[in-house]
């Protein structure tokens, strides 16, 4: 049986990352996979996955996938088509109407729907949600990454059939990429604690909230930060740092392909971010024995924590409150053994089994 991923634009985080975990459960469950990408950017290398073929369509904007997608869905003929974001979702289900293709399909959100369809009329954002409407009945399965998201949804699409599949986490890669060795003296030769975050260096991430928290800590305690990360905000972060005198206490590490193995070894991992889809990095800090701490902002952070029973949640655009919550994750970290409980959803299985039974494979 032929199973075929599509994934928009190629990166070693977020959804491509989800999607490859993803294709590489189904290949060792026996599947013939495709994996295929829209765009590959240029400082990026088209990815090798064993056993999985491969397609770089080369097409930098998703409306400009839609031809190459019928192709390939008219001479391959996928038994199993799943594909993530709103926007691809709607292409790839438009192509299966046009071949009529008979491809058991999932489409899978992501991201908020309230910040990727808009009543605004005549808008892109108001097209796309008339045209996902159009073509929605094709899903076999429309997914979310969370249960919140559903909720979303159904305010969005009357009569709404979304239903929740969490993204793979723990993967067979995972304990190795934990125990790797790290090269980070503050991680190497702990004289303090540390904190850690990842991510985006984008304004929805509240890192500068997350700065004013360490620098609250730092009244009565030592702390380090690491972050992890690059993007758009970097320049207006380092010179927050600088303003308040932090540089002895917070580093930027830049991005890292494999930042387990640094959560393994901190102390504390916050999450500060004002909107998300389903955090999965609060899943992997849990996995790694990480203790962490995460803003309670819409949608993912209660869900994974559940309610703060696997960390601890504070208020958005409240330094203070962090601070506070990063001082108790400090003073009372949860126990790895009751962390590894709350991942028990986004293991490999866990996954699979909800996959094999809403598309009866």
């Amino acid at each position: 049986m032929k199973v075929t991923f599509f994934t928009a634009r190629y990166s070693i985080s977020g959804v491509p990352l989800a999607q490859i975990r993803l294709a590489k459960l189904f290949r060792e469950k026996g599947y013939d996979v495709d994996f295929v990408i829209g765009y590959v950017p240029d400082n990026l290398k088209l990815p090798y996955l064993e056993r999985i073929n491969i397609i770089n369509l080369n097409k930098p904007r998703v409306v400009l996938m839609l031809g190459s997608i019928i192709k390939y869905i008219y001479k391959n003929k996928p038994d199993v088509i799943i594909s993530a974001e709103d926007h691809l979702n709607s292409i790839v289900l438009l192509s299966a109407m046009i071949t009529r293709s008979k491809a058991k399909i999932s489409v899978s959100s992501r991201v908020t729907p309230f910040d990727t369809y808009s009543n605004k009329i005549f808008t892109k954002r108001w097209f796309l949600k008339y045209f996902m409407q159009f073509v929605q009945h094709r899903a076999d399965a429309l997914v979310c990454v969370s249960k919140d998201m559903i909720k979303q949804y159904k305010k969005i699409f009357k009569n709404s059939k979304h239903i929740c599949i969490y993204n793979v986490v723990k993967d067979g890669d995972s304990e190795k990429k934990m125990k790797e060795k790290v090269n980070e003296p503050w991680l190497i030769n702990k004289s303090s604690p540390v904190i850690i975050s990842a991510g985006r260096l984008a304004p929805e991430k509240g890192y500068l909230d997350l700065i004013l928290a360490v620098k609250e800590i730092s009244k009565t305690k030592d702390v380090k930060l690491l972050m992890l990360g690059e993007g758009p905000m970097r320049e207006e972060i380092e010179q927050l740092i600088k303003k308040e005198n932090l540089s002895s206490n917070i580093k930027l590490i830049g991005f890292q392909e494999n930042p387990l193995k640094y959560y393994a070894k901190a102390d504390v991992f916050v999450l500060s971010s004002y909107v998300e889809g389903l955090p999965n990095v609060l899943v992997e800090a849990m996995m790694c024995g990480c203790t962490p701490v995460s803003t309670d902002c819409p949608t993912g952070p209660r869900e994974v924590l559940q309610e703060g029973k696997y960390g601890y949640l504070v208020p958005m655009n409240n330094p203070k409150a962090m601070a506070e919550g990063i001082k108790k994750a400090l003073d009372n970290p949860i126990p790895p053994e009751t962390l590894k409980k709350g991942i028990e959803a986004f293991t490999e299985e866990a996954v699979f089994s909800k996959y094999k039974e809403v598309l009866k494979l």
